[in-house]
């Protein structure tokens, strides 16, 4: 199933150079290029608030977007480039790339855990911990998987859950080469303590 891709909007931005870059920012707007794709470069205008919220939000060059520019066909974009005042660090270029559905990109897909209410490690007083609420994944720009999921029903208190716990979505593969982990089941802080004297017991034993 393809993930929900963020709308972006923007303007055509009408002449070039560094008179109508200019203007853009005293009309708090972001000039900006869109390139690739079978398309002539297109030169835009991105609302500034707009762009550094996004920004802020993180992964900025890692998100794929639906630009919509009024007059425009939308297309998908991905940033690849961010321009920035050297001395207040605030964006004054932005460029982008079209992408074809065909086009392999890497994206920060959300990992869910099913079946917690079930997971005999968690009924047992586990506790779930999670290394990874996120797996950065090589996808196809046409097909996009809103998420990816771990089964927890048969998880159990000490059980460490890796990538290869995970069935992919077809054309999805790990931008990470190794086997790596996404969550864990804990013991419970009372089981903990529990073992922890048994061992000292058993260490005790051993000793006389």
């Amino acid at each position: 199933m393809a993930g929900t891709i963020p709308d972006l909007h923007a303007e055509v931005r009408t002449g070039t150079g560094k008179g109508a870059a200019r203007q853009a920012r005293r009309e708090g707007k972001v000039p900006g290029v869109v390139f690739g794709g079978e398309a002539e470069p297109l030169a835009i205008n991105v609302p500034f608030n707009d762009l550094l919220k996004r920004l802020k939000a993180g992964r900025f060059k890692s998100t794929l977007f639906n630009l919509k520019v009024e007059g425009q066909e939308d297309v998908r974009v991905i940033c690849r480039d961010v321009q920035r005042d050297v001395v207040k660090d605030l964006p004054t270029h932005v460029d982008f790339m079209r992408l074809r559905r065909t086009t392999r990109i890497a994206l920060f897909i959300n990992v869910n855990f099913e079946n917690q209410e079930t997971c005999p490690g968690i009924k047992k007083g586990g506790v779930l911990t999670v290394v990874r609420p996120e797996v950065e994944l090589e996808v196809l720009a046409g097909d996009i998987p809103e998420s990816i999921t771990i089964d927890l029903a048969e998880a159990n208190v000490g059980d460490v859950l890796h990538i290869s716990d995970v069935t992919l979505p077809e054309g999805a593969k790990p931008t990470i080469d190794r086997d790596f982990v996404i969550a864990n089941i804990s013991a419970p802080s009372g089981l903990r303590s529990e073992e922890n004297e048994a061992e000292d017991g058993e260490e005790a034993a051993a000793e006389e």
